[in-house]
């Protein structure tokens, strides 16, 4: 059996999609381990992998998240972390490090150990239909422009890692010879422009640990469900609009507030359940509507389940998610800025009483289940792993 070094963002986007993929590996009895921050450190372990920690705690975005700070970020933690994560490498001897497209540092170790490498792509695969975030722009000069601290931070950063061989502007498409996308050819815009080092393996959804104080079977069909992620919540504001848009068309209206404390939003009305964080595929699996900010993740799981989804994107590829989702006819989007009660209501009761969302929803729920979701992606690891192999010893036998 094989070691494999998982290296990534500690970010709840980017780590919950490689946890299955990670036990997986782990029950076919590779070694496994794992750089993550100290909030994932249980949730990893959990797996069977072996944490190692990354140096200095969760690292945060330097600002409000957006492709210049995206970059900064980016650029100053794998100048920060790439000697600790060498050296925990070099004890560890992987046979392949598996990281994210956006987690540069990850692919700089491999390069340097001359360890194969396969990249995760938890978001759509980038390409110029679907752009990278970080990719040369008009955009990204002219938040340069006004964000001087963080362009001269992301400078600074650059010149420590001057000889690494990195690109010099798009750290957050980061590619290999494999690279896993974490969702559907159906899904992935212009899926057939990419090579064959792109495998679309679908959503990687496990089991979570089961919450016995939710109760999910005492939900009211029809169940509506609101919520906006762990990165952005929205506030009490937007989410109590949700909770009274929905409450007259629902059996249940489950909102997760997430960072909100679920007592700023009431009074509620009778029917809406609010609370912090509620097991979200198994709300899925009742819900007839999913209102959501478009994070990848969230979204699968909601194709998965085969719901249709009003999407009200906050930032991040979220709009990019959105567009795709109405593309498709499995939802439709509405910019944040235009969020009121009666537009909520109004568009919910569409995706509600049209059978053609519902139709489309479905057709992606087979399209999700078909991909192969984590044990496809271990698949893959694997022959890369042994295709590896195999050039090695063609390589010392000539």
């Amino acid at each position: 059996m094989s070691t494999v070094a998982f290296v990534n963002l500690a970010m709840h986007g980017h780590v919950n999609p490689t946890l299955p993929l990670a036990a997986e590996l782990v029950r076919r009895g590779h070694s496994v381990g794992y750089h993550t921050a100290p909030a994932f450190a249980g949730s990893v372990a959990a797996t069977g992998a072996r944490v190692f920690l990354y140096t200095g705690g969760d690292r945060p975005l330097p600002g409000p998240p957006m492709p210049l700070t995206m970059l900064d970020g980016l650029a100053r933690t794998t100048a920060d972390l790439l000697p600790s994560v060498l050296a925990d490498l070099r004890e560890l001897r992987p046979d392949l490090v598996v990281h994210g497209a956006a987690c540069p540092w990850g692919a700089v170790a491999a390069r340097e150990l001359g360890v194969p490498a396969a990249a995760l792509f938890t978001t759509f695969a980038f390409d110029r239909r679907t752009p990278s975030p970080t990719r040369a722009s008009w955009d990204l000069l002219a938040q340069a422009a006004a964000r001087p601290a963080n362009a001269g931070s992301y400078l600074r950063s650059r010149w420590r890692l001057r000889r690494r061989g990195l690109p010099l502007l798009d750290l957050a498409d980061v590619r290999e010879p494999l690279n896993l996308v974490f969702t559907s050819r159906a899904f992935q815009p212009g899926a057939d422009a990419f090579d064959g080092s792109y495998r679309f393996v679908g959503p990687s959804l496990g089991a979570r640990p089961a919450d016995p104080s939710f109760r999910a079977g005492l939900l009211r069909p029809p169940v509506l469900y609101a919520s906006l992620g762990t990165v952005f919540d929205g506030g009490p504001r937007l989410l109590r609009t949700f909770a009274d848009a929905l409450a007259p068309l629902g059996g249940t209206v489950v909102v997760a507030t997430g960072a909100t404390d679920p007592a700023a939003l009431e009074p509620l009305p009778g029917n809406v359940l609010a609370r912090r964080f509620v097991p979200q595929p198994e709300v899925l699996a009742r819900a007839a509507l999913f209102v959501t900010h478009g994070g990848m993740n969230s979204v699968n799981e909601a194709m998965y389940a085969g719901v249709p989804m009003l999407v009200v994107p906050q930032g991040a590829d979220q709009p990019l998610v959105a567009r795709r989702v109405a593309e498709l006819g499995a939802g439709l989007s509405i910019d944040p800025a235009g969020v009121t009660e009666e537009a909520v209501r109004a568009l919910a009761r569409r995706l509600l009483r049209e059978p053609s969302f519902r139709a489309a929803a479905a057709t992606l729920r087979l399209a999700q289940h078909e991909a192969g979701g984590y044990a496809r992606a271990a698949d893959e690891l694997e022959h890369h792993l042994s295709r590896g192999s195999a050039d090695a010893c063609r390589l010392s036998s000539s």
